[in-house]
């Protein structure tokens, strides 16, 4: 059995993020096998996936035997300079990207290399933290820290609701209404073998998403969703929810209309982070990465190419209370 002392580093930081790191060479499933038996203690209390380490607490983790693993022979440099050249932000504390779609944000459950492994490749003598995280599929901003006090202040800022995340989606079907809010509880389950699942239940955690109509398309309205919690999967899954799912969308969509878009040219789920707004120690961070080609290409293709996209342009955050983002 080995236990761990808690340091100031892994402050609000979940516990199977930090498993993950302490067990390396351990899978994603068994991890997640670990917590659900209850093998895994803080405290000596049972842990939950999304349970929280504080400083100061004893984690007990059972001992785990693992397969020899092959060697690593690192990223591709191909790889390694797609994230390196995306780059969209960077000072003291932060660096932001804008991320390519099929590159996860790190490294487990299949994948070896994933944006912060990258970024860490290319910058050798840098330290940096993931801060969030987005689905591999999703592009768009994703923020990682250079320093402790950037790292923790923005995290507590997203815990606290202080943190306005924008998504541009492409919604299946035509949407009653121009503007319209989402309040439906989610619940996550972890599969076996570590895939997530998330659906709409009374039992699940109050979750909040603002859509806003950005353009009306053949067969599909392009829309702006503004977080007002941060769940997994949560606009994918309230879309999915008022039976208008995102197009693309391989777990939660219509297998009917995505093969309708996919032969008009769309190859991936249309999700895009495009604006993350914060602040921090009395300075106004925002960051906003553009619609990628691929998605505005398939735009034309539903649209009018000659038509004005103000949907180019960044919008205004609804009034209302301050947005959180995970």
């Amino acid at each position: 059995m080995r236990q761990v002392d808690i340091g100031p580093e892994r402050d609000g930081q979940r516990i199977d993020n930090a498993l993950m790191t302490l067990l390396k060479g351990v899978p994603k499933s068994m991890i997640y096998r670990l917590l659900r038996t209850g093998q895994v203690r803080v405290n000596g209390k049972r842990a939950k996936p999304d349970t929280r380490l504080n400083a100061g607490d004893t984690l007990r983790i059972p001992p785990v035997r693992t397969a020899e693993k092959v060697p690593d022979r690192g990223p591709s440099a191909d790889m390694v300079a797609a994230v390196a050249e995306a780059v969209i932000f960077e000072d003291k504390h932060f660096l932001a990207i804008d991320k390519p779609s099929g590159i996860a944000s790190h490294g487990g459950s299949g994948v070896s290399h994933g944006a912060i492994e990258l970024l860490r490749a290319a910058r050798p003598d840098q330290h940096l933290e993931l801060v969030h995280r987005l689905d591999r599929d999703t592009s768009g901003v994703l923020v990682f820290a250079k320093t402790r006090a950037g790292l923790t202040g923005l995290q507590a800022a997203i815990r606290a609701g202080q943190v306005t995340k924008q998504y541009l989606c492409l919604m299946v079907g035509h949407p009653p209404k121009a503007r319209f809010d989402v309040n439906a509880p989610l619940l996550k389950s972890v599969l076996q073998g570590g895939e997530r699942m998330v659906r709409v239940s009374d039992s699940g955690k109050p979750s909040l998403t603002f859509f806003r109509e950005m353009e009306q398309l053949t067969g599909a309205r392009l829309m702006q969703a503004t977080l007002g919690t941060g769940r997994t999967h949560q606009i994918r899954v309230h879309a999915a929810h008022i039976g208008h799912p995102l197009a693309g969308d391989t777990k939660y969509g219509d297998r009917e209309a995505n093969k309708r878009f996919r032969e008009k040219g769309l190859q991936r789920l249309f999700l895009h982070a495009a604006h993350m707004g914060f602040e921090l120690e009395g300075r106004a961070y925002g960051f906003s990465a553009p619609l990628p080609d691929d998605l505005k290409n398939f735009l034309d293709v539903l649209g009018d190419k000659g038509k004005s996209n103000r949907w180019l342009r960044p919008a205004a955050p609804r009034p209302g209370p301050r947005k959180q983002n995970r």
